[in-house]
């Protein structure tokens, strides 16, 4: 009896490591100018959101994807709220290609990916620029879009494996 309760407190815990990793790298600004690496950056919460709101909508709920943008604009001091939107836009456009798509597969999941961080970038740069008047290096810019789309192949294999061999559910989607 206390093996199968241990089992599903394991199971609890490993079920809510998506929303500590989103926190953690919402909290986490961190930079590799440290390491050498000038021309690297991606944003690893766009791929961990769009991820878990497109196969694993139960996973991330869209409260704790708004309270972690408002931490997010606080940690990078961008205007509060604008992140949170961010987010939810790419919240909304997974639910919508988890809603319109019949077969699952990784290349047209890359590729709305691509296309929806970019609109998200865009509205990003005109509200900062536009109405904030802050001023944004267009080529970090463009190597973040670049990294993160990038990193989305690598993440999306390593969270599929980690919901199936170590969560233990299958792919739902």
């Amino acid at each position: 009896m206390t093996e199968l309760r241990n089992k599903n407190l394991i199971r609890k815990i490993l079920s809510n490591i998506p929303i500590l990793l989103l926190f953690i790298s919402v909290l986490n600004n961190f930079d590799f100018n440290h390491l050498g690496l000038k021309y690297f950056s991606f944003n690893f919460s766009y791929i961990l959101i769009f991820y878990y709101s497109l196969k694993k909508s139960e996973s991330l709920g869209y409260t704790y994807i708004f309270i972690a943008g408002l931490f997010n604009d606080v940690v990078t001091g961008t205007p509060m709220g604008l992140s949170s939107l961010m987010y939810l836009i790419l919240c909304v456009a997974a639910s919508y290609l988890r809603n319109i798509t019949l077969r699952p597969n990784l290349i047209n999941d890359c590729i709305f990916f691509l296309i929806t961080i970019l609109i998200i970038n865009s509205l990003m740069f005109v509200s900062l620029n536009f109405i904030f008047n802050y001023e944004l290096n267009y080529f970090d810019q463009i190597i973040n879009i670049t990294y993160t789309f990038l990193f989305y192949f690598l993440f999306s294999n390593l969270f599929d494996f980690f919901e199936k061999y170590l969560v233990g559910r299958s792919n739902a989607r």
